[in-house]
């Protein structure tokens, strides 16, 4: 039976089998998505982002964008993996990267998975070392950005007007007339 298989792939390249999970950029994504689908999935990797990357590997390698992303070989995979690590030099703009002009090396740059997550976790100890004020508010949990905190974002434990009826059957009014 194994020299049956063998004279068959001799006649023609062997087509590879799709794989069910499909390891791109350190995250394992399902095998039955289209590529752009599949890319999304990646942490770094937004929705035009992962659009763009499609186009480019159709255009660049041939591969269409509506293949399912478990029917590529290993080498088209590799080859979708040099376009995430470096999309500028593929043509993709700037605007569309997630490091641009980064304030240590004044590079364009775009980072993905566990870099991106690093990354942003140092920026955020440099914040806190430098003591700026969006430092402080990353130290202390506050909201960063500007956002309104006197209704929103509260924690701990509620504190509210209790109802007369609800008042009364607890004994809390008897406790604000023992006080007076």
């Amino acid at each position: 039976m194994a020299e049956e298989k063998q004279e068959k792939s001799h006649g023609k390249p062997m087509q590879k089998k799709e794989e069910s999970i499909v390891r791109i950029a350190g995250k394992d994504i399902n095998g039955s998505f289209r590529i752009a689908k599949a890319l999304n999935h990646v942490k770094g990797i937004g929705l035009n982002m992962a659009h763009g990357i499609a186009l480019l590997t159709e255009r660049k390698f041939g591969i269409k964008m509506d293949t399912q992303i478990g029917s590529l070989t290993d080498e088209q995979i590799e080859k979708v993996e040099t376009i995430i690590k470096e999309p500028a030099k593929f043509g993709i703009p700037t605007y569309m990267l997630n490091r641009r002009r980064e304030p240590d090396t004044n590079k364009d740059m775009h980072l993905v998975g566990s870099d991106l997550i690093v990354k942003q976790k140092q920026e955020i100890e440099a914040e806190i070392r430098r003591q700026s004020w969006r430092g402080y508010r990353h130290q202390y949990g506050q909201r960063v950005r500007g956002q309104r905190t006197r209704s929103t974002g509260r924690t701990g434990e509620t504190i509210g007007v209790m109802k007369k009826s609800v008042a009364a059957a607890t004994g809390a009014t008897e406790k604000k007339e023992e006080k007076k």
